[in-house]
């Protein structure tokens, strides 16, 4: 239809009027970071899951992306859903999502992906809401291990991976979330919520670029 712009034509667009607005300001991520993976959950990843999203690639990436951090020896923090069998601990977001009593105690779709499960020396953090800091002692832990920076890879885009970025950056922590090792299940809304935490909330950068970083990290410690 002639009334409508060429996608590209459409991008360019938004990103002046983003830019116009002032929302093109950047974060430098710090010395100190940790790497921090959000659900990455069976759930995702198995067609019998009815929250299965076909995010394989995206969980490549999360598998390449915990290799390059403990290659880098910096601290590694991996979250995962659990409630009570009746979701009571879930609250209003437990009554809006019933497809969350998937994650109840019991369930195998919990379970972490082959693959990226935490090592014993790395934390572990439960939580039954969309943000890996609601409810949970993660901000005190990256305090006490003086960490300013978080990468950030998991799943989904939209939901759990959008809130933990919102609220790293609200305690004060540098958000940068990794492109390739996030994911969605509908592909505009990923790109959708990638932008708009690229402008308003921290950095989003792809793999080699986080790949570089890290390698001068490690290089310091």
């Amino acid at each position: 239809m002639s009334g409508l712009r060429p996608r590209a034509a459409r991008e360019e667009s938004r990103e002046n009027d983003y830019e116009r607005a002032g929302l093109d300001g950047s974060l430098t991520p710090g010395t100190s970071p940790a790497l921090l993976l959000v659900d990455p959950a069976r759930a995702y990843v198995d067609p019998d899951c009815p929250l299965y999203a076909g995010v394989e690639p995206a969980v490549e990436a999360m598998r390449a992306l915990l290799a390059g951090a403990r290659r880098a020896g910096i601290p590694v923090v991996v979250t995962r859903v659990r409630f009570r069998p009746d979701g009571g601990d879930g609250g209003v977001f437990f009554r809006k999502v019933p497809t969350l009593r998937v994650f109840a105690e019991g369930s195998p779709y919990g379970d972490f992906i082959d693959g990226l499960a935490p090592a014993e020396a790395e934390l572990t953090v439960t939580k039954q809401y969309p943000s890996a800091f609601f409810g949970t002692s993660l901000a005190a832990y990256l305090t006490a291990n003086r960490i300013d920076t978080l990468l950030i890879g998991g799943l989904s885009t939209s939901g759990c991976v959008r809130a933990t970025a919102l609220d790293a950056m609200q305690h004060g922590f540098v958000p940068v979330v990794v492109e390739d090792a996030v994911g969605d299940r509908d592909p505009d809304v990923h790109a959708a919520n990638l932008f708009d935490i690229r402008h308003k909330i921290g950095e989003v950068w792809p793999m080699e670029r986080v790949m570089g970083y890290l390698a001068g990290v490690g290089e310091r410690l």
